[in-house]
């Protein structure tokens, strides 16, 4: 194994999950009777730049197909985000009718419906079928390939290069970070801007987030790597900012190094300074999680366990990659959690992969009633249980297994 970003050899252990199927591979019924591909997830980091990173044992093909199941368009919680990100970078850098905005991995043109809805022209980059569609049937312009220096060339050659690129969770999905990253040099004007969001490897630890963890997830990430990155592949890092989603996210500005066209802020050096105090340029950083992440499995086993006893019925909500992740390191199947109810009709009439828990509509939780209702994307736990206060009409309770298990009424 080779670091994917310096070519390094030397790794340290962070995270063992075992073997489990894509995350976002979900089944017909016709999948359920059929072997499904099984891979190891596991993931270390290079001692050399600090990038934590998987052992690949598959393609991206295999995790990013035409019929991909992630939309981005069904968390409203999201959606206030892209639009609150479109405005304000329209206001900080002067977007507007003559700017060009380019969104990679473009998704469901959930962010670009706004840089319509502001005038501001743009188009985005997006290699899955099912979620390019869905943008053009938004009216956004998509291109349907992967991005990298080679695509980049093609579209910059065509006179397409932005004043803004948007990035958000992808930078972590790509197997070649280098070339990836090189694009973003090439694609950008003179002047211009690429923000990259991305989960923070920081809060990932601090806040055992180990279901984060799934073979699309190709690298996790902090400044002191990212910035590394970054400045091998032509860009600046000039400013960073958090933000609460996924559990706690940077926002990483970059420019182009051969212009510098915007001053460093005060913030890069703060954030490089609060993962140094955290020892993430260190070995002990990295050393504890597996340790960690195995308790939560182990907490979320015997809540389970003690369920079943009980005679209670436990259905779950969110068919999300990081429930898959949790269900399949924890070995759970449809005699734990009965059901997993997810509003995107893309996943409504399939199966969890893996656990073959099949997923269904919210109807489903008002007629079965359900004693326990294990949220499974945590991150938007608050928008979740505001959408179903109506489950304490049965006295059913929530439950949550990140960081550790939580009942809560």
């Amino acid at each position: 194994m080779r670091c994917r970003h310096c070519g390094d050899t030397d790794f340290i252990p962070f995270l063992d999950l075992g073997e489990a199927p894509p995350s976002n591979s979900y089944l017909d019924e016709a999948g359920v009777s059929r072997p499904e591909k099984r891979y190891p997830l596991v993931i270390r980091t290079c001692t050399e730049c600090w990038l934590t990173q998987t052992e690949d044992f598959a393609d991206r093909e295999e995790f990013f197909s035409g019929d991909y199941a992630y939309f981005s368009s069904f968390s409203k919680t999201w959606l206030e985000h892209a639009r609150t990100y479109v405005a304000s970078m329209r206001d900080r850098f002067a977007l507007g009718p003559g700017s060009l905005v380019a969104e990679v991995a473009a998704n469901d043109g959930y962010l670009l419906q706004y840089a319509r809805e502001f005038g501001i022209p743009c188009y985005g980059i997006e290699p899955t079928r099912s979620t390019a569609e869905a943008a053009r049937a938004r009216g956004i312009e998509i291109v349907e390939e992967f991005f990298g220096r080679e695509l980049a060339d093609s579209l910059a050659a065509e006179g397409r290069q932005a004043d803004l690129i948007a990035a958000n969770n992808v930078l972590a999905h790509v197997p070649d970070i280098n070339d990836f990253v090189g694009g973003f040099a090439t694609l950008l004007k003179a002047e211009g801007v690429a923000t990259f969001e991305f989960p923070h490897l920081y809060e990932m630890v601090r806040g055992n987030q180990f279901d984060t963890a799934y073979h699309e997830h190709y690298s996790y990430l902090s400044l002191l790597a990212v910035s590394r990155i970054f400045k091998a592949n032509g860009l600046t890092v000039f400013d960073v900012e958090t933000t609460p989603h996924h559990g706690g996210s940077l926002r990483v500005f970059a420019c182009r190094s051969d212009h510098a066209a915007h001053q460093v802020t005060p913030a890069v050096e703060a954030m490089l300074d609060t993962e140094r105090r955290a020892g993430m340029d260190s070995r002990d950083f990295y050393s504890g999680f597996q340790a960690t992440a195995e308790a939560a499995r182990d907490g979320f086993r015997g809540f389970l366990a003690e369920a079943r006893a009980a005679g209670l019925k436990v259905a779950a909500y969110g068919a999300a990659a990081k429930g898959n992740t949790l269900l399949n390191f924890a070995g759970v199947d449809a005699g734990d959690i009965a059901f997993v109810v997810d509003r995107n009709p893309a996943k409504q009439g399939r199966f969890m992969p893996g656990s073959h828990i099949p997923i269904v509509g919210e109807d489903r939780l008002i007629s079965d009633q359900p004693d326990r209702v294990v949220i499974l994307p945590w991150n938007i736990e608050t928008e979740i249980r505001t959408q179903l206060t109506f489950i304490s009409d049965w006295g059913g309770q929530f439950v949550t297994a990140i960081p550790k298990l939580a009942i809560r009424s």
